[in-house]
């Protein structure tokens, strides 16, 4: 082991664990010579927490036809998408395209696509208790995350151009020729984090969460297909 890149990850965990109030309570560092190719290693880890019965956000019950849907904004990739950069840009044969500046993006293709994931706890805290559902959106884009708290006979038109999307996935679009449609069922597009709230609420949301707006509205939706509806792409 590099003494340097375990002081390095380490020290970005437990900072990472002190802003959003959680405990590093242990882990496990192996070397496994012959396993790892040199200079390459690998970080797993998972979270654990707890929430009283009666604070229990049950979006299935609770959602229901006029609400509103309010977004976070996303810095870029967050953690999914990447199979499909790779692919499209062939790193896997030259990587040489990450470190390209892209003039369009201001940094190189790799400082785009590395973009830290920010986490969303300190934003979210203040207005868990006038939420009624919540959505990260990760793999599957808004198509396939939304769905999930989603009562079965409703959905939720979202209009794409009430938010701002990064322009990494403009770039990306173009260098693969991607289809739209495609790109919202692989990328967030712009929005890390989605809030289901009464159109009474929305005020309160907007203020206390900042960069927070509103993306979109609870509407019919019972067939699994056609959930999720986005205007303006």
């Amino acid at each position: 082991m590099d003494p340097e890149v375990v002081n390095t990850v380490v020290s970005g965990i437990a900072t990472a664990c002190k802003e959003v109030n959680c405990a590093l309570i242990g882990g496990e560092t192996s070397e496994m010579p012959g396993v790892f190719a040199e200079n390459n290693f690998d970080i797993s880890g998972f979270i654990v927490g707890i929430v009283e019965e009666d604070e229990m956000l049950r979006p299935h019950d609770n959602i229901e036809l006029g609400d509103v849907v309010i977004g976070l904004p996303s810095n870029g990739l967050h953690t999914n998408g990447y199979s499909l950069v790779r692919h499209i840009f062939e790193l896997d044969k030259n990587p040489q395209p990450l470190f390209n500046e892209i003039q369009e993006l201001g940094c190189t293709l790799a400082q785009a696509l590395l973009a830290p994931h920010p986490s969303y706890y300190e934003a979210l805290k203040p207005v868990l208790r006038l939420s009624k559902g919540i959505a990260h959106i990760t793999g599957g884009g808004l198509y396939e995350n939304v769905p999930r708290i989603l009562p079965d006979s409703l959905g939720v038109v979202f209009d794409s151009s009430s938010w701002q999307k990064p322009r990494i996935f403009n770039h990306i679009e173009k260098a693969g020729n991607v289809e739209i449609e495609e790109m919202y069922r692989v990328f967030n597009m712009g929005l890390g984090m989605v809030i289901v709230c009464d159109s009474k609420d929305v005020g309160s949301v907007l203020a206390a969460v900042p960069e927070s707006l509103v993306v979109g509205e609870v509407t019919h939706g019972s067939n699994q297909s056609q959930k999720i509806s986005i205007k303006n792409i």
